[in-house]
């Protein structure tokens, strides 16, 4: 199941209203995609659909989850630490990136005028779907909602002057996330991608991470009580490159969908 967050069209009576939505449809063929109204949200066991539907087209997404916390882990793809100059951790470097930095597909990424050099990271991202804790490696995958495509947009030079990593990934908009959350799927070996303008820059697969979804689910709410809707990335793998102002980002993974987003220069 696809669960996607959107605003209602001018067609509908509430319109501009926010709810959540089943995707339906061949993504590969747009004129067969719609999206069925839920009522109310999806951290609630069998949720139910209103009857009301749109073509996907006539609705606008959303990032389709407003988290409390992203709590994201660095370096657990061993080529892209060392494409950076690192040796791979002995336990998760795990960092949070603020609710505030959250946008959704086709929203734009705004490049902020203190950093000279601001790169893409491709990651798969975990969305918690139940209020959990300790949770240990046999039932992390009964607390996860599903799987959508994450951008974790980085100040490199930021990083690297700083050392903390919070403000560097912390920036308003530097976490795209979209454009749904696909609820079926198994994440243990999936294409990631990212291209800059139809370029491509970072191909991986989630096989090659150091840790698993689960070993990250466990070593996050060990520390953490985790609310439906956080997020976890997990890592990118390597190529990580540059934006520049202008530049279009995509990210695919596969089974889920391509996020997409513009640069723009931050006012």
């Amino acid at each position: 199941m696809r669960i996607a967050r959107f605003s209602l069209p001018d067609t509908a009576s509430d319109a501009g209203a926010v709810r959540f939505g089943v995707v339906e449809g061949e993504p590969d063929r747009p004129e067969t995609m719609v999206i069925a109204e839920l009522d109310g949200h999806p951290f609630t066991p069998n949720p139910q659909t209103t009857g009301r539907a749109w073509p996907l087209d006539d609705v606008r997404l959303l990032a389709p989850v407003l988290p409390s916390k992203i709590a994201a882990i660095g370096r657990n793809y061993a080529e892209h630490a060392r494409e950076l100059g690192n040796e791979v951790p002995d336990v998760p470097i795990t960092f949070l990136k603020p609710s505030t930095s959250v946008i959704g597909p086709n929203e734009t990424i705004a490049y902020p005028e203190i950093s000279k050099d601001v790169h893409h990271e491709a990651e798969l991202a975990v969305v918690i779907g139940r209020l959990c804790r300790q949770v240990p490696l046999d039932r992390a995958k009964d607390v996860i909602l599903g799987y959508t495509c994450a951008n974790d947009v980085t100040a490199r030079d930021l990083q690297q002057t700083e050392k903390q990593w919070g403000r560097a990934k912390g920036f308003d908009t530097f976490c795209p996330l979209g454009p749904w959350i696909e609820t079926e799927i198994d994440p243990a070996d999936l294409s990631v991608t990212c291209t800059v303008n139809d370029e491509l820059k970072q191909a991986g697969r989630t096989s090659q991470m150091i840790r698993d979804v689960a070993a990250l689910v466990a070593h996050v709410s060990e520390a953490m009580t985790l609310l439906p809707g956080d997020v976890i990335l997990t890592g990118t793998p390597s190529g990580v490159g540059p934006l520049h102002v202008g530049d279009t980002v995509s990210v695919t993974i596969e089974n889920i969908g391509t996020l997409t987003n513009r640069v723009v220069s931050r006012d």
